[in-house]
């Protein structure tokens, strides 16, 4: 991202931000609610548009796409785990994993079948293919949006806050899954998160947003390590100090 500007009506966003994902390596993107992390995730699938700035995905830039069809050419680099899983409920698991094939790739049901069975055996999710969303925990439906995520071997994989409303266990999950999909997989990862500081685990750098800037950029323990009162006050969950509860 370079110089990337977004404001809805009076309100600015994101203030000129840049920032570089290194090839192979996961970057968290951090900060409290409302500071326009989920915007800056939007940007950069393009569902939506910066008032001003670029943003390339390899060597694409998708600010320069001035269509559906080809900023879809380009999100097939991107893979995305969202918050929820984002599941289908109406369908099985099964065809959760492979709506991506079928629908974005329109690869035959007999391709598609066998990503399908592999993936799964890959994420210990064989047992659970015929049953429906509701009918698994949250982490297997976690397991479930990462499979559906990496089925079709995105260079890039795009996470949104993944442990919200889970317990730590839970949550310790994700963090664990996320990291041995890396090392499967071995792509380029975008962590977007609130949860400080267990997000460090699964990231290689760290860049937190305050009203509209990237305030502190660096590895996990730069950040741990950093004199900026903001970065401290939110590391530690304090209520004093420069960042205002709203």
């Amino acid at each position: 991202m370079r110089n990337v500007h977004k404001r809805f009506g009076s309100q600015v966003v994101l203030d000129n931000i840049s920032i570089t994902i290194e090839p192979g390596k996961t970057t968290a993107v951090v900060g409290p609610s409302g500071v326009g992390k989920s915007v800056l995730l939007k940007l950069i699938m393009g569902i939506m548009t910066p008032d001003s700035g670029d943003i390339w995905i390899g060597d694409d830039k998708i600010t320069a796409a001035h269509s559906e069809s080809q900023k879809n050419a380009i999100r097939q680099q991107l893979g995305v785990l969202f918050q929820s899983a984002a599941l289908f409920d109406s369908l099985t698991i099964y065809d959760n994993i492979a709506f991506p094939l079928l629908e974005r790739l329109r690869l035959s049901s007999i391709r598609a079948h066998k990503k399908v069975l592999a993936i799964a055996e890959s994420l210990s999710l064989t047992e659970y293919l015929q049953n429906y969303p509701e009918q698994v925990s949250i982490g297997i439906r976690k397991r479930v949006g990462m499979a559906r995520a990496l089925i079709t071997e995105p260079k890039v994989l795009l996470v949104d806050e993944p442990n919200t409303g889970l317990d730590p266990l839970d949550g310790q999950e994700v963090y664990d899954l996320i990291n041995a999909c890396k090392n499967q997989w071995g792509f380029t990862g975008l962590v977007i998160s609130h949860e400080l500081p267990e997000v460090f685990q699964v990231s290689e750098r760290v860049a937190m947003i305050l009203q509209g800037k990237i305030i502190a950029e660096g590895t996990p323990s730069e950040m741990i390590a950093s004199a900026d009162p903001a970065v401290q006050q939110f590391l530690n969950g304090r209520t004093d100090g420069p960042i205002k509860i709203q």
